[in-house]
């Protein structure tokens, strides 16, 4: 019995070390650019809207990331979205927050959507929030998708307030 133990797992040792030698340089690319988000602050290169950025993260293409647990209004038609009310003024607001900054990803269960991007809690280097900070000021609305759910709380209370003080999105 112990010897079958021991040949399953050199079998799988081996397999694994074939598997990660010699796949590429993409694969080493995500590990390098996780561990990099992981441990340190990243350079936003370009907001995409209120809710999606690019940033460097010393791969080629960079990584595009979008915030966990809010949604800002479209600020461009594409596909079959249309422009959505403060869609711009969102997207403006996170340019000026995070726009040639430097922001530390944090993660929850999840950590890509199903179109690739990287879903991520994003704080700026003096600790500021930005998750929080669009739902506070009104320039994002609470999206819960479990399991990614470890703000949802916060979050909700924030826009509560948002909607009560008339800010962004509630103002009229």
């Amino acid at each position: 019995m112990m010897k079958r133990v021991i040949a399953i797992v050199l079998l799988i040792s081996v397999f694994n070390a074939s598997c990660n030698s010699g796949s590429g340089k993409r694969n080493a690319d995500k590990t390098a650019s996780s561990e990099t988000a992981q441990d340190g602050f990243l350079l936003v290169t370009k907001v995409v809207d209120g809710d999606t950025f690019w940033a460097d993260d010393k791969t080629s293409k960079g990584i595009k990331v979008r915030l966990i647990g809010v949604d800002a209004p479209e600020s461009r038609k594409t596909f079959k979205k249309e422009i959505g009310y403060f869609g711009k003024e969102a997207k403006a607001y996170l340019t000026n927050l995070l726009d040639r900054k430097s922001v530390r990803l944090e993660f929850d269960l999840n950590r890509t959507d199903q179109y690739g991007r990287t879903l991520a809690y994003v704080f700026l280097q003096d600790g500021t929030f930005v998750n929080a900070e669009l739902v506070k000021n009104g320039y994002a609305m609470v999206m819960t998708v479990p399991p990614n759910v470890k703000f949802a709380d916060e979050f909700v209370k924030l826009q509560q307030e948002a909607r009560e003080n008339k800010r962004g999105l509630w103002k009229e």
